[in-house]
C-alpha cells in the first residue's frame, strides 16, 4: 500500500498518453476498519480495476471529532497504527492520510474536493456507504455499543477480527504475583474504546508475532481500592514465566467469562483467580 501525504501534487507518474493517473476514491475516518468498510474498500477495488485507475481511501491521522467538538467525540477503536496496518490488508493501492487539525476543519467542501479529489488524486468516482455523512459511523457506534456490554464476541462479528488493544508493558504494584499470578501490566492510552470492566479469555502478541493464550482483568481491583480513578488492564499469560516490562504489547479480547467484582479476601479471590485461568484454558487451548 502507498501512504500518501504530501498532497500538493499528484503522488503516482503520468499515464503513457502523457495525463494524470486517475483514481476511485472512499473517504472517512475509517475507526475500526469493520466489515462495512471492508465491503466499501472492496467496491472501491473493483470499480478501480473496471477503470484501470487507482483505488484509494482518503483518512485522518485522528478522528476528526476530536478537534470540532472533543467534548463528545467517541473512543477510537483502532490506533493509527493498526488503522493503517488494516487499511494495507484490505489490498487497497494508497492511503491518503489527512492530517486534521483546527486550520483542517474550516477547510470548505469545495476546497478539500478541488485540492484533494480532484487536483491530487485525479478522482474519477467516489464510492461511500448508503448513511455516508461526516462524523457518523452508525456500524462503528454499534460496535461501541457491544463493547461496552464486555460483549466482545459480538463486537468481533461486526469487526471481522477481535478486538485489540495495544500499549507498552509498564511496572505495576505486583499485586498479581504476591497472589501467585504474575500479570502484564498493559498501559492503554485513553483515547482508546476498551471492554467494559471484567474478566476475559484472549490472546497476548509479542513484538516478534508469537501469540499466548491469557486470562485478561479489566478494571479497578475493588478487593484493593475502594475508589481506583480509572481501569487497568492485566494479562496474565499462561503457561509463560519471561520477563514483558518495557515491550509493546497487542491484547486481543475474545471470550467474556465475568464481570468484576469485590472478594472477601486474598484467598478468596486467589481461588477465583485459579478459576477464571482455568477457564481461559479452557476457551483458548485445544
Amino acid at each position: 500500500m502507498h501512504l500518501i501525504t504530501d498532497l500538493s501534487a499528484s503522488p503516482w507518474p503520468p499515464a503513457a498518453d502523457g495525463r494524470a493517473q486517475r483514481s476511485v476514491v472512499t473517504i472517512g475516518a475509517y475507526d475500526g476498519v469493520h466489515l462495512g468498510h471492508q465491503a466499501i474498500i472492496e467496491e472501491v477495488r473493483r470499480v478501480a480495476a473496471g477503470l484501470q485507475a487507482r483505488s484509494v481511501v482518503i483518512t485522518f491521522d485522528r478522528h476528526p471529532a476530536s478537534i470540532v467538538r472533543p467534548e463528545s467525540a467517541p473512543q477510537q477503536l483502532t490506533d493509527l497504527e493498526q488503522k493503517l496496518e488494516l487499511l494495507d490488508a484490505t489490498g487497497i493501492d494508497a492511503t491518503v492520510l489527512v492530517h486534521f487539525d483546527a486550520e483542517q476543519s474550516h477547510e470548505s467542501p469545495r476546497s478539500f474536493v478541488e485540492r484533494v479529489l480532484v487536483t491530487c488524486l485525479a478522482a474519477r468516482r467516489i464510492v461511500v456507504g448508503d448513511d455516508f455523512h461526516f462524523g457518523s459511523h452508525r456500524e462503528g457506534n454499534a460496535i461501541r455499543r457491544a463493547l461496552a456490554g464486555g460483549e466482545v464476541e459480538l463486537a468481533a462479528r461486526m469487526l471481522g477480527r477481535p478486538c485489540q488493544a495495544r500499549g507498552v508493558v509498564m511496572r505495576g504494584d505486583q499485586r498479581g504475583r504476591l497472589l501467585g499470578f504474575p500479570t502484564a501490566n498493559v498501559q492503554v492510552p485513553s483515547s482508546v474504546c476498551l471492554p467494559a470492566d471484567g474478566v476475559y479469555a484472549g490472546w497476548y502478541i509479542r513484538p516478534d508475532g508469537v501469540r499466548h493464550p491469557c486470562a485478561i482483568n479489566l478494571g479497578r481491583r475493588p478487593t484493593f481500592y475502594e475508589h481506583a480513578d480509572h481501569s487497568i488492564l492485566e494479562a496474565h499469560l499462561l503457561d509463560f514465566s519471561d520477563d514483558l516490562y518495557g515491550e509493546p504489547a497487542r491484547v486481543e479480547f475474545t471470550h467474556f467469562l465475568r464481570s468484576e467484582r469485590k472478594f472477601d479476601g486474598i484467598e478468596a479471590l486467589r481461588g477465583q483467580l485459579q478459576h477464571d485461568i482455568d477457564h481461559a484454558r479452557s476457551m483458548l487451548v485445544a
